[in-house]
């Protein structure tokens, strides 16, 4: 049984209130709109604390976290280790403007664990990774259209902003506005995992296409694994067709493994992005890759990006810690719990007779509400998000933390245990059963 502690009358609806504010000020009440459960209804939890696996929110409820602040927690909140080391770094100086030596460290980690990078530059999130890593595949090709797969998300750019017009050959239109229809004619737009759809785009676009970007595992539309041989066409075709192939690795990226999932499936870009676990839940992002590519970025070659914060000493020192604690014992324990999890989470959808569908990789997986297996963007949009709203409500109610979003990811951390996964197992069976009495209700009444 899950149990909180007692909530006060100085607490209770604290995080309603601070909702109510927060709107007055903020777009929405929040910096990141999946924040704001605007897809599963509800007033989001305002956080106080987090240690481990466990969140506590401004009202005194406590949560098991399945979030882990969309991924960058490999390690759990608030790990010993790191606290200290931030401690002291913080004391040396938080910002300098300056090279330190502890770019160079973490330079040095990210080559030896992800060979393909052989040149690094850090900026301050995945968003200015993938857009820095795309001005520069259009330098070096000298052309300007991208490949991009529906649902694969990398960040807020313009080019990026694009989904799939009437076929998967046709030009991008923007998805948001804003995005002029010029960037967005640039943008190619194809199906994850369908070789085929990219090689019409690369034969009806020929010597025009500068870069593919993937992610290498999808992330954004849920997860969704590759199928055997995608990256591995992905990358022939890129040569064949002079374009640069672009790994997207943000989530990834030292998640699927410590290589990222280039080392896990065997195959290497020229450039990768990356964030998140890099900065060890600090705003850290990076990309890299061969030198030839790299020393065309300033101040060595023309192309130019630069930023005030980029290298900053807190975020280089919690990346170092992050990275310093992968080890090959921690990756087997989030391969076992995501196991344990996905089978737990179908098992009580066979006994609740609920539809249910599950994507797992390691220590990474999402619980799609459909009958039928999701490889891409659109088998993913299939899915009753209705009914993951409900499951979501009834999964928050019993003190377990899941993504606002159907096609979210749910991570798993070094800090959840296997009493963690159990407790949300449970929660989930009871929830499912909740679901579906009131469906035999709907269904008597219609």
């Amino acid at each position: 049984m899950i149990s909180f502690p007692a909530m006060t009358a100085s607490t209770r609806g604290n995080s309603s209130r601070l909702f109510a504010q927060a709107k007055r000020i903020l777009p929405g009440g929040v910096d990141s709109p999946v924040r704001a459960f605007s897809a599963v209804g509800g007033t989001p939890p305002f956080i106080r604390r987090a240690r481990g696996a466990r969140l506590v929110d401004e009202d005194g409820r406590s949560y098991i976290d399945f979030v882990m602040s969309w991924g960058p927690l490999l390690h759990g909140h608030a790990p010993a280790g790191l606290t200290r080391v931030l401690s002291a770094a913080a004391a040396r100086g938080t910002s300098f403007g300056a090279p330190t030596a502890l770019e160079v460290d973490l330079g040095q980690a990210v080559r030896r664990l992800i060979p393909s990078i052989e040149r690094v530059r850090f900026v301050n999130s995945g968003t200015e990774a993938t857009m820095s890593a795309l001005r520069l595949a259009r330098a070096a090709t000298g052309r300007e259209r991208m490949i991009k797969f529906a649902g694969c998300y990398h960040g807020h750019g313009d080019a990026f902003l694009v989904q799939a017009g009437s076929g998967a050959t046709t030009l991008g239109v923007p998805t948001s506005p804003g995005v002029s229809r010029a960037v967005a004619a640039d943008t190619l737009v194809a199906r994850y995992n369908d070789l085929a759809s990219v090689e019409r785009l690369f034969e009806k676009h020929r010597h025009r296409v500068a870069a593919l970007i993937v992610e290498p595992l999808a992330g954004n539309m849920g997860i969704v694994p590759p199928v055997a041989g995608f990256l591995e066409g992905l990358r022939e075709l890129s040569r064949q067709h002079g374009a640069i192939l672009i790994f997207d690795e943000v989530i990834s990226g030292f998640r699927a493994g410590p290589g990222g999932a280039q080392e896990r499936f065997g195959v290497r870009p020229d450039l990768t992005c990356l964030g998140k676990i890099i900065g060890g839940g600090l705003p850290v992002g990076a990309y890299g890759g061969r030198k030839d590519l790299m020393e065309q970025v300033a101040p060595v070659g023309p192309v130019y990006q630069a930023g005030t914060l980029s290298g900053n000493p807190l975020a280089m020192t919690a990346g170092l810690w992050a990275l310093s604690q992968l080890t090959p014992e921690l990756y087997r324990k989030l391969d076992r719990l995501g196991e344990r999890f996905a089978a737990g989470l179908a098992d009580a959808a066979r006994q609740t007779g609920i539809d249910l569908h599950l994507n797992v990789h390691g220590s990474v997986l999402t619980p799609f509400f459909t009958t039928t297996p999701v490889r891409d963007y659109e088998s993913a949009t299939r899915a009753d998000t209705a009914a993951y709203a409900r499951f979501f409500r009834g999964m928050l109610a019993r003190g377990i933390y899941p993504p606002p979003s159907q096609f979210e990811g749910w991570f798993l951390s070094g800090a959840h245990s296997y009493t963690h996964v159990d407790l949300a197992i449970e929660a989930a069976r009871t929830t499912f059963r909740a679901m579906r009495r009131r469906a035999r209700r709907t269904a008597r009444h219609a």
